[in-house]
């Protein structure tokens, strides 16, 4: 294949998830980042609640993006070598969705971050954890 897709261009900012997802960024602080999304239909699951995929997903790119923060300035790519979601509450459906990611600990090659998702009734719906590894780039 031989079209736009397949050119290296650089990472998109916002990439597509996040677009998908409806996230917005609210705040963005060196190691600290804050989304919002709205629980949309599009994402629920049998039981008409939030499929917890989506909510993953939500914690993943809000983790991602405040390593990214934490690294301001250097040269590095960041990838997660796990992630770890504990649900502890159902998000409705057409409720507004916040994860707030922070880092709590890092090194010039790895970083600890932990994020929690609540919803606009400030219930505790997700608490997510990552280790993100740092390799130098050219």
């Amino acid at each position: 294949m031989n079209d736009d897709r397949t050119k290296s261009r650089g990472p998109q900012v916002p990439p597509p998830c996040d677009l998908t997802l409806g996230l917005v960024n609210t705040l963005k602080e060196p190691g600290r980042t804050r989304w919002t999304m709205v629980a949309d239909e599009r994402f629920s699951n049998p039981a008409g609640t939030i499929q917890g995929g989506f909510i993953s997903a939500m914690i993943d790119s809000a983790m991602g993006a405040s390593v990214i923060t934490y690294v301001s300035g250097q040269k590095v790519f960041a990838s997660n070598s796990d992630l770890h979601v504990r649900f502890t509450k159902a998000a409705r459906i057409g409720s507004m969705l916040t994860c707030e990611a922070v880092v709590i600990s890092g090194g010039r090659t790895v970083v600890f971050v932990e994020a929690t998702v609540t919803d606009d009734s400030d219930r505790l719906i997700a608490r997510g954890s990552s280790t993100y590894h740092l390799v130098p780039r050219a």
